[in-house]
C-alpha cells in the first residue's frame, strides 16, 4: 500500500529530489550573480541592470519550471495560458506606467 501512494504522487507531477536539488542550485547561483556583480561594482550601470533583469528572469523561469511543475501538467494548460495573460498585462502596465513617467518630467507647468 506504501508503494501505491508514492507511485501515485509521482503520477500527479511532484518532482524528484534531483530536480529540486538541481532548481536549488540554480536558484542560489542566480541570486548570487547578481550580489557579485554589484557588490563588486563589475559593469557599467546598464550592463549591471540588464545582467539584473537577465537573473531575475531566470529566476522566475527556475521557480516555475522547478518548484512549481509548470512543465509537467496536463491538458489543458489553462494555467500556461493564466500566466502568459498575467505577464502581459504586467509589462503593459509597467511599460505603460515607465512611458507616461517618462514624458511626465519633461513637461513643466508654469505658475
Amino acid at each position: 500500500m506504501a508503494n501505491h501512494d508514492t507511485a501515485s504522487k509521482q503520477e500527479h507531477g511532484h518532482g524528484s529530489i534531483k530536480s529540486y536539488t538541481i532548481g536549488f542550485i540554480l536558484s542560489i547561483v542566480l541570486t548570487i550573480i547578481p550580489i557579485v556583480v554589484v557588490m563588486n561594482s563589475m559593469l557599467g550601470k546598464t550592463a549591471t541592470y540588464v545582467t539584473l533583469i537577465a537573473a531575475a528572469v531566470f529566476q522566475l523561469l527556475v521557480q516555475l519550471f522547478f518548484f512549481m511543475h509548470l512543465r509537467e501538467e496536463e491538458k489543458p494548460r489553462y494555467n500556461v495560458m493564466a500566466l502568459i495573460l498575467g505577464g502581459i498585462l504586467v509589462f503593459t502596465i509597467v511599460a505603460g506606467s515607465m512611458w507616461i513617467m517618462s514624458f511626465n518630467s519633461t513637461v513643466q507647468i508654469v505658475p
